[in-house]
């Protein structure tokens, strides 16, 4: 497929997203729970897909978990426990940018753990998932696929876009030189931990735009086609002559002022 065009993509996306607006509200309805994971190389686009999902749900409801490196008092907890204060409540999304796979990639390629706690994580994974599942919790597992000439095409925009500066870090630096690790890393964590309770899909997100429709559609699809009526709040006539604001001129404070 070529390069799709920018209203092609946005008329695709929006249409998406009203039955994503719809999926929301059956979990809502059921009190079902969902957590979708995005994983992927560095610049593979795992930010503008949570976006698209996210962009016209409910905060409340649907929630981006995105964590910081674990604190002191963190890496002497169970692994896992970190990642479970931010799972969904009933009829909650949560979706998560980079997820407890962080073990078996950066952190096992970066030589951030050791080698029994791979083997041991790779082990309680999928026990880890299995347990979710059987609560009910609606699992999806997502790896973006980035060529390495697209990833350092990536990389040069970020470097140029003062906007975009932030999203760059030593490791990023550091992992440009370990795109082999990284592929041997993740072919190892597909073999450990795609099961059938909890499989996992590769997207190719060397286009981002069709990335991001391609994995959209997958999540609707493989969800329950059960459409919950919209509750349209009715707003009666306006009693009365329309107010209006009233407003002035204030005296500028200067915050730095004592």
């Amino acid at each position: 497929m070529g390069e799709i065009k920018g209203k092609e993509y946005k008329a695709a996306l929006e249409s998406m997203q009203v039955e994503l607006a719809q999926m929301a509200r059956w979990l809502s309805d059921t009190g079902r729970r969902l957590v979708v994971l995005f994983e992927g190389r560095d610049t593979a686009g795992k930010g503008g897909a949570i976006e698209a999902i996210a962009e016209h749900l409910n905060p409340r409801q649907c929630r981006v978990v995105a964590l910081p490196k674990p604190s002191e008092r963190e890496q002497g907890q169970w692994y896992f426990q970190r990642y479970v204060p931010h799972l969904p409540a009933a009829g909650e999304i949560a979706l998560f940018d980079r997820s407890w796979y962080n073990r078996a990639g950066v952190e096992k390629v970066m030589d951030f753990t050791d080698k029994k706690q791979v083997e041991a994580f790779l082990r309680q994974a999928p026990v880890f998932e299995q347990l979710l599942v059987d609560d009910g919790i609606v699992l999806f597992k997502y790896w973006l696929c980035c060529d390495q000439d697209e990833q350092e095409q990536r990389f040069a925009e970020r470097r140029e876009d003062p906007l975009k500066r932030w999203k760059l870090s030593p490791i990023d630096a550091a992992s440009r030189e370990r795109y082999d690790d990284y592929t041997r890393a993740r072919e190892a964590m597909l073999k450990a931990t795609h099961t059938k309770h909890a499989p996992w899909t590769l997207v190719d997100f060397n286009d981002q735009k069709l990335g991001r429709l391609t994995l959209v559609r997958d999540l609707l699809d493989r969800m329950p086609d059960k459409k919950v009526p919209e509750h349209c709040v009715e707003f009666p006539p306006l009693q009365g002559k329309p107010k209006k604001e009233h407003y002035g001129v204030l005296e500028p404070i200067s915050p730095f002022e004592p």
